[in-house]
C-alpha cells in the first residue's frame, strides 16, 4: 500500500507537462505560424514530430531547442522552414499557461508539505512558469543547474543532495509527475514514492512526451492536480 500523505515533507514537482501546458502552448503557437502562411495543421501530428525532433541526439536545451525542433518540423508541417518561426517557438514558451488546476492545488498542497520545483527547462522559462503557478515553491532545480536532464538519475541526486542538507532523505519525498519516461520509471528506480498525473488520460498515446520502454505503476495515480489536492487535503482532514 502507498504510504499515507502525511508521511511526506516534501513533494517534488515535474513542471512541464504536469503543471504547465506545454502541448497547448506548442500547438497554439504553430497554429499561428500555420495561419500566417495560409496553412492549417493537427495539432496531434505536430506534437507526434515535436517528440521525434526533441529526442534526437543532437538536441539542446528546453525550451531553446525549439528553434532547432521547428526547423526539422516545419517542411513536414507545410510551415515556412525560416530561423525567425523557430524563435517564435522558442519565446512562445515565456506565455504558456499552468492547466486551470495547477496554482489552485499547488496552493492547496503548500500549506501541508515543502514544495520542490524539478524541470527540464532552462531557469528562464521556470521563471515564467512560477509566475502562472503563483509562485508556490520553497525550492527549485533546472537543467541549468543541475547540467542534466530527467531521467538521469544524477538530477534527482541534486535534490536528494539539497533535502539531506535539511536533515532529511529521499524517503521523505513524493514525486508528482505526468511523465513515465522521465519521471515515474526513473523515481521507482531510485526508491522514491511517486504520483502519477495522467494529464491524457482522455487522449490516446504520449503527445508531446517521449514513450516509455516499459509502463511503471506509480505509488498514487490521478488525472488531474485538483485530485491530488483533494485527496491530500482529505487524506489530512482524517488524521485530525
Amino acid at each position: 500500500m502507498a504510504r499515507g500523505f502525511s508521511e511526506f515533507k516534501y513533494m517534488t514537482f515535474d513542471v512541464v507537462g504536469t503543471l504547465i501546458d506545454f502541448e497547448g502552448g506548442i500547438t497554439t503557437c504553430l497554429a499561428g505560424i500555420a495561419a500566417d502562411a495560409g496553412v492549417s495543421i493537427d495539432g496531434e501530428a505536430a506534437l507526434a514530430l515535436y517528440r521525434q525532433a526533441r529526442y534526437m541526439p543532437d538536441a539542446g536545451l528546453f525550451p531553446d531547442d525549439l528553434v532547432r525542433v521547428y526547423m526539422v518540423i516545419a517542411p513536414r508541417l507545410g510551415l515556412p522552414a525560416e530561423e525567425k518561426y523557430g524563435v517564435r517557438l522558442r519565446d512562445s514558451a515565456s506565455l504558456w499557461t499552468g492547466f486551470l488546476d495547477s496554482a489552485a492545488a499547488l496552493a492547496t498542497l503548500a500549506k501541508s508539505h515543502k514544495l520542490i520545483a524539478m524541470t527540464n527547462a532552462r531557469r528562464w522559462a521556470l521563471d515564467h512558469f512560477e509566475k502562472q503557478l503563483g509562485s508556490p515553491f520553497f525550492a527549485t532545480f533546472t537543467a541549468d543547474d543541475t547540467g542534466t536532464e530527467k531521467p538521469d538519475p544524477a538530477f534527482f541526486q541534486k535534490v536528494f543532495d539539497f533535502v539531506a542538507s535539511r536533515g532529511d532523505s529521499k524517503d521523505d519525498i513524493l514525486h508528482v509527475a505526468q511523465s513515465q519516461y522521465h519521471d515515474i520509471g526513473i523515481s521507482r528506480a531510485l526508491g522514491v514514492t511517486n504520483c502519477w498525473i495522467e494529464r491524457r488520460h482522455a487522449q490516446q498515446g504520449y503527445g508531446g512526451t517521449i514513450e516509455p520502454e516499459r509502463f511503471t505503476k506509480p505509488d498514487y495515480h490521478f488525472t488531474s492536480m485538483a485530485a491530488l489536492a483533494a485527496a491530500v487535503r482529505q487524506s489530512l482532514k482524517e488524521r485530525i
